[in-house]
């Protein structure tokens, strides 16, 4: 009995601002703002371009040919002068490529693809990964990662010297005769990956309950004695890769439930790092850690109508999209040589607060690499 091969697309088509869809932006490494058309037709690379961007997309795009949107408008215009559609321009471009299936990603508009088909073209779905070979990171890809997550490691330690030099006075921090808020802290952050040229957007510095909401972003004066949720997760704009590290703090003395849930949480991180590595699949890496603290008390359930504990995944692949391929949750999915993957459990009680600690790693044949170097300290003086 014969093997069944896997079907690859011999055309793809996309639609898109390479700034925002990582898709292309792997497929052509050219950035642009607006929407550009992108066609792969039998292993070759072709980019239309406005009159804009053509002479840009020529010198900096990696494709095999840049055609102008205008000039094959031009070909279409008829007697009337009727503005051809972007439709018209694309079926121009795929009847003389010779295309009649198009494989286009799941995400991609309704309208074109109607339109698509009116033009006797058959355009065939795809989910993420819309190209397989974005999963597996190549030496260059692994560097743009690593550089990205020394600049998150510098920024978080930036914040671990704001708070060191922060002074208590009853129940508020003060740095420089203000008090200390989450929204100070992020700032100091953002700022200096900023200065790095990194853009953080919707960092995270929680503190107390607030980090009880894993995404809540934090507001307000931060409390000596809680613990502090910062998940810094920027994006370089010179490579266009992320980063994703989170480190959890507490300005004074911890009790020792904070103590106690803390060290488990990093207990817990450790574990699941070691069981990474090719063929193992993420999700018995997520259930062991479940497990790891189940058996040591911290259970996950609703309790007055909220979830606490530990309930979100373990990790998540990471590269140009701050979440991609593979997951290490729940959802079952082998994790490959070549994969990068967050390590991040926690646990979330109210009254106690949110505890996360988040790393990445490379998996490799035998073991992973972890990329992220940072500190990972729990009490600040």
């Amino acid at each position: 009995m014969s093997k069944t091969k896997t079907s690859v697309p011999t055309t793809r088509l996309m639609i898109a601002a390479s700034e925002t869809d990582a898709n292309l932006f792997w497929a052509t490494k050219f950035l642009a703002p607006d929407p550009v058309i992108f066609i792969e037709h039998r292993k070759k690379r072709y980019l239309i371009l406005n009159d804009l961007e053509v002479d840009r997309g020529k010198k900096e795009a990696d494709v095999d040919k840049v055609l102008s949107y205008s000039e094959v408008e031009k070909k279409l215009l008829g007697k009337n002068g009727k503005r051809p559609q972007m439709s018209d321009v694309i079926g121009k471009v795929l009847n003389d490529l010779g295309a009649k299936e198009i494989t286009v990603p799941a995400t991609f508009p309704l309208s074109f693809a109607i339109n698509l088909q009116k033009r006797k073209f058959k355009t065939v779905p795809k989910a993420d990964p819309f190209y397989e070979e974005r999963v597996l990171k190549t030496a260059q890809e692994k560097a743009a990662i690593k550089s990205a997550l020394r600049h998150t490691s510098d920024a978080i330690q930036a914040a671990y010297s704001m708070l060191g030099e922060s002074k208590i006075k009853g129940n508020r921090i003060y740095h420089g005769g203000e008090v200390l808020t989450s929204e100070r802290l992020r700032q100091t952050i953002n700022m200096h990956l900023m200065s790095k040229n990194c853009l953080g957007k919707h960092t995270i510095v929680a503190g107390g309950n607030q980090a009880v909401d894993p995404h809540c972003e934090g507001y307000g004066p931060l409390k000596p004695g809680e613990t502090i949720v910062m998940d810094v997760f920027p994006r370089s704009m010179d490579s266009q890769y992320f980063a994703d590290m989170t480190r959890t703090v507490v300005k004074g003395k911890a009790n020792e439930k904070i103590k106690k849930m803390w060290h488990t949480v990093k207990e817990a991180q450790e574990g699941g790092i070691k069981r990474i590595r090719a063929g193992v699949n993420g999700q018995d890496v997520h259930q062991w850690i479940h497990e790891y603290f189940e058996a040591r008390g911290y259970h996950t359930g609703r309790v007055d109508g909220r979830m606490q504990g530990f309930f979100h995944g373990t990790g998540h692949g990471l590269g140009l999209d701050i979440h991609e391929a593979p997951r290490v949750s729940k959802v079952g999915e082998i994790l490959k040589a070549g994969t990068v993957v967050t390590v991040e459990p926690g646990l979330y009680y109210q009254g106690i607060g949110g505890v996360r600690i988040e790393d990445v790693v490379y998996v490799k044949k035998d073991c992973c690499e972890v990329l992220s170097k940072c500190p990972k300290i729990l009490e600040i003086a």
